[in-house]
């Protein structure tokens, strides 16, 4: 009987590119496949048939011999009796350069060949993450402190062995360190996770009891750290290989340091400026004066208040503000806001000479609205 032409097999046009074919392959691939069709032989012709149409199509040399001459440009080279030697040709020489890179590649871990095989390398330790709450002071000048946490080490009673005796791992007997065994159905095998080593390619015979034959075992670890002066809230810090040991030898994880930097009782930070409010009195914001500011680092900044102070009226006070993060020393500013307050309670004495001024400076003069664009603290 006739064989079918390999693009109406794999429902393709004449034009389609390398991953078109590798895709509707795939899928046939996936839907006739012995192991979710076990007995079926229609499944199984169909899974072959669509096996010897892409070990054509995704050749590049012979795409073209195909092209041109039908399946007489590749006698020898398909199925149906000349053949390409069976299944196993055709997952794991990898299609002479115009394919994928064996079976793994195509099918990832749907039949177990790959994750067995990546099971037996080192892995890398995980990455531990700690949330540090600091102060604004913390945050804005930086500061050197100690946290404790737990993380994955080397077992102290077997010293990473993982075994009771210290022996260490034996190669296993049943894959022969390999960390796979395949089985044969029919004309297709399939490599599968060893069930005596789970993929690991070796065992122990006597596992430590404190880490189970890990190797691995919690420790508490206490480390100084130094936090950046500008650090932020929500912002973080990498420790690289100070987190979770990895068994088998792998590389360490990291450590991620996030800081919650808690509200201050005056300081708001913006960005990298901050700003404070201060309350005056009626006369000082009338004559002027000059004020002291305590800064977040303790140390006092002499303020000039101008005369005639409106209420809400900002001044800013360059290279007060946060140190900006890799920038050498530079910082933001510091915005001051006053506020004027009025007193709750004045005595006659203070009324008599309110009440003077109040003739010299406004008389009987009605107020009237302010343009909104005209008020300073809005």
């Amino acid at each position: 009987m006739a064989k079918r032409d390999c693009y109406e097999i794999l429902g393709i046009s004449k034009t389609a590119s390398a991953d078109e074919i590798k895709k509707a392959y795939r899928k046939l691939a996936m839907q006739y496949h012995p192991d979710r069709n076990p007995g079926d032989k229609v499944a199984e012709e169909k899974f072959k048939e669509a096996s010897d149409a892409y070990a054509i199509l995704s050749d590049e040399n012979k795409r073209k011999m195909y092209d041109q001459y039908g399946y007489s440009g590749v006698e020898g080279g398909s199925g149906g009796g000349g053949g390409f030697g069976g299944f196993e040709d055709i997952f794991s020489g990898g299609f002479g350069g115009g394919g994928f890179g064996g079976f793994e590649d195509l099918f990832g871990s749907f039949f177990g060949g790959g994750a067995s095989r990546r099971s037996s390398q080192a892995q890398r330790g995980n990455d531990l993450l700690y949330t540090m709450e600091i102060t604004l002071e913390d945050a804005v000048l930086g500061k050197s402190t100690e946290i404790s946490f737990e993380k994955d080490c080397k077992c102290e009673k077997c010293h990473g062995s993982g075994s009771r005796s210290g022996k260490g791992k034996k190669t296993c007997p049943t894959c022969h360190g390999a960390g796979q065994v395949r089985r044969t159905q029919g004309f297709f095998s399939m490599a599968t996770s060893c069930p005596t080593c789970y993929g690991s390619g070796s065992v122990i015979d006597d596992p430590c009891p404190g880490c189970r034959g890990t190797g691995i075992g919690k420790k508490k670890i206490n480390k100084t750290i130094k936090i950046p002066a500008g650090i932020d809230n929500g912002k973080k810090m990498i420790l690289r290989g100070e987190g979770d040991e990895a068994p088998n030898g792998g590389s360490a994880g990291d450590l991620i340091v996030k800081f919650k930097v808690k509200p201050h009782q005056y300081y708001q930070r913006i960005g990298n400026d901050l700003k404070l409010f201060i309350p005056i009195t009626y006369m000082q914001a009338v004559l002027g004066d000059e004020i002291n500011i305590k800064l977040l680092n303790e140390k006092n900044l002499k303020v000039k208040v101008p005369e005639n102070c409106e209420n809400g009226k900002i001044l800013r006070i360059k290279n007060e503000g946060v140190e900006i993060l890799g920038s050498a020393g530079r910082k933001g500013d510091l915005y001051l806001q006053f506020i004027v307050e009025v007193p709750t309670k004045s005595s006659k004495e203070e009324k008599a000479l309110l009440e003077k001024l109040k003739e010299l400076r406004d008389g009987n003069k009605q107020p009237q609205p302010k343009k909104i664009s005209e008020i300073p603290f809005n």
